[in-house]
């Protein structure tokens, strides 16, 4: 098949193993530098681990950034081209209109699960933390949710602006328009879409080169945490983090028995083809950091690259399922904090906002307090309450940025499965 990507021996195994030592390593790295250099009994950092810390956030932003350069060219190249590839437009509206379903039923349930355990183990209700008072700056921007507001968030006034900011879901908007124009044209388009095709390739090549600095990224993002926060950070958020990290685990149960109902025993070659992107992701706090990864592991799984190249896009802007259930859960937490008791009629509506003011947020670090922040300012929370998740943010967002690329591995594998056997 033109395209393919070859399967090297061996290196995905041995790269997903440094990912692994890098996340041992900074965890204890950062411990340590937090027990012997940190002021303790106080919030304030020595200057001497400020330092170190900061030159952490370098060595792990030099990842991020050259990964936002990969995604852009990567996302509108490979939408491009495997909806040219399908060509038919019917087959193209099956595949969407497979893909939008999946999505759609994959965040509700998730959003659901969110408030069920928020609601089952109430972890706000049990704060032992000082409650900030409201009105206090959280630094994190905050619009109340507008049909205006989601509309200008989608459709992109500038492609270069779109690309430049890395707004995925206004790319992956105008990579369909574009696509469909392809597809509409032809042998006259041909010429393009092959370019696009070597454009792919190219970024994929590109890819192989920044994932070697991998390892170095997690280390340090991962050190940068706990040497700012320490082991007390778990400690005081204990019952917070476990009852997210458990519910996390029964997502993580339902998307594999959703994903065996397609693949079958092919799920266990699939979960060890892209174990390297979901730690990858885990490690780094970002989902997007593992796009480029787990493209490339999918179509090495055998995912369908047409139908792989069109649905793991748009699930990037559409199924972001950990990011789904900590949405919810974290909003109920604050309004539990703060002692607000919400109806389920309440409950329901704030649900159904989360469902569609959260579609493209970014895959980076901390995106997800955004949304928070602007749903905690529509019901009319104190906006104050995002503080209390702010110190223990980073060690949910490892857990949601690994659960979104498993959903969004699943969902991509078992749409072209589903496309398959429907003919």
């Amino acid at each position: 098949m033109t395209g393919q990507i070859p399967n090297p021996t061996h290196k995905p195994n041995r790269q997903a193993l440094y990912v692994v030592i890098a996340i041992v390593l900074g965890a204890v790295a950062g411990g340590l530098l937090n027990i012997t250099l940190a002021d303790q009994g106080t919030s304030r950092l020595s200057p001497v681990l400020a330092q170190i810390i900061a030159l952490l956030n370098i060595l792990a932003d030099v990842f991020f950034r050259l990964i936002k350069m990969i995604i852009a060219p990567l996302v509108f190249s490979t939408l491009v081209v495997g909806m040219t590839k399908i060509g038919n437009v019917q087959t193209l509206g099956q595949i969407g209109a497979r893909a939008i379903v999946w999505f759609l039923t994959a965040s509700i349930f998730c959003l659901c699960v969110g408030m069920l355990l928020a609601n089952l183990f109430e972890p706000g209700s049990s704060v032992r933390i000082i409650l900030p008072v409201d009105g206090t700056a959280t630094s994190i921007p905050a619009t109340v949710p507008t049909l205006g507001n989601f509309v200008a968030h989608v459709f992109p006034k500038s492609i270069i602006e779109a690309m430049a900011a890395n707004e995925i879901l206004q790319i992956v908007v105008f990579s369909m328009f574009f696509g469909v124009a392809c597809a509409s044209l032809g042998e006259l388009a041909q010429p393009l879409v092959k370019s696009l095709d070597s454009l792919t390739h190219i970024m994929l090549k590109i890819t192989g080169y920044v994932m070697k600095y991998a390892p170095v990224a997690v280390f340090s993002a991962i050190a940068s945490v706990m040497a700012q926060h320490g082991i007390g950070m778990l400690l005081t958020y204990g019952k917070l983090i476990g009852e997210f990290y458990f519910g996390l685990l029964l997502l993580w149960s339902v998307l594999g028995f959703a994903g065996y109902m397609f693949l079958g025993r092919d799920l266990l070659s699939l979960l060890r083809h892209i174990r390297e992107p979901v730690l990858l992701a885990f490690g780094t706090s970002s989902s997007e950091s593992a796009y480029p990864k787990l493209l490339q592991q999918l179509e090495r799984f055998g995912c369908d690259e047409k139908v792989c190249r069109f649905v793991l896009p748009l699930g990037y802007s559409f199924n972001l399922n950990g990011s789904m259930l900590y949405l919810m859960f974290s909003v109920l937490f604050i309004t539990q904090a703060y002692g607000i008791d919400m109806t389920l009629g309440e409950q329901l509506v704030m649900l159904l906002v989360l469902l569609f003011t959260s579609k493209g947020v970014a895959g980076m670090p901390r995106a997800s307090l955004t949304v928070i922040a602007s749903t905690l300012t529509m019901f009319h929370i104190p906006e104050a309450g995002l503080l209390l998740l702010l110190g223990v943010d980073q060690i949910l967002d490892m857990g949601r940025s690994a659960t979104n690329v498993l959903g969004n591995g699943i969902a991509a594998t078992a749409v072209s499965r589903w496309q398959k056997k429907a003919g």
